[in-house]
């Protein structure tokens, strides 16, 4: 019997982080609460708050649950190739439910709760930042990139766009805008003698 029980636990856990999307798609966030996922799972409140001690971090575990497949960052030899391959992967997600609309949601839990903000960047911003940091340092030991451009900058500049139509302006993330995104940024990052015949 006991060596069940971690498969049932599993099962309980992942069907109570289901009806958090559910309910949070049907909802809203703002109506999200630990006893209307308690009763869409089948379980009781109590069970829920053994597995996460706030709504907040539920939601967090529910959206980081989907699928983000396609976002790490390949390696064919072009940089700007490569970051398109993973940025418009990224504007498909971001673009359309359930993905879209449910981070959105978490981005705006993570500026009023410091835990979920620290577990959304320790699982999710911080580990992305760092496959664009090593693809970007690739890229600059193979000359593709300017040999001080900093790094760091590049991928706020690389994300920020994305990230200021996401929750500020709410414009479509399309291809069209990331190439736009690429095309003004490795003007800039690019060995200028590329660009404008300046040593």
């Amino acid at each position: 019997m006991t060596d069940h029980q971690p498969v049932r636990a599993a099962d309980r856990t992942e069907r109570i982080k289901g009806a958090a999307l559910e309910v949070a798609r049907e909802a809203g966030f703002a109506k999200l609460s630990i006893e209307a996922v308690a009763a869409r799972a089948g379980v009781s409140k109590h069970t829920v708050y053994r597995r996460w001690p706030s709504r907040g971090l539920l939601f967090l575990d529910a959206v980081l649950s989907l699928n983000t497949a396609g976002l790490g960052h390949p390696d064919t030899g072009d940089i700007v190739a490569d970051l398109r391959t993973v940025m418009t992967t990224a504007t498909d997600l971001l673009g359309r439910p359930p993905w879209g609309p449910l981070y959105q949601d978490l981005i705006g839990e993570a500026q009023h709760d410091p835990e979920v903000a620290a577990a959304l960047n320790q699982r999710f911003i911080a580990p992305q930042t760092a496959d664009t940091l090593a693809r970007l340092k690739r890229a600059m030991d193979q000359g593709q990139l300017a040999p001080d451009f900093d790094l760091d900058l590049a991928m706020e500049i690389l994300s920020g766009p994305l990230y200021f139509r996401l929750l500020i302006t709410q414009q479509p993330l399309t291809h069209a805008y990331i190439d736009r995104v690429l095309h003004a940024v490795f003007a800039g990052m690019s060995p200028r003698s590329q660009y404008d015949g300046r040593p």
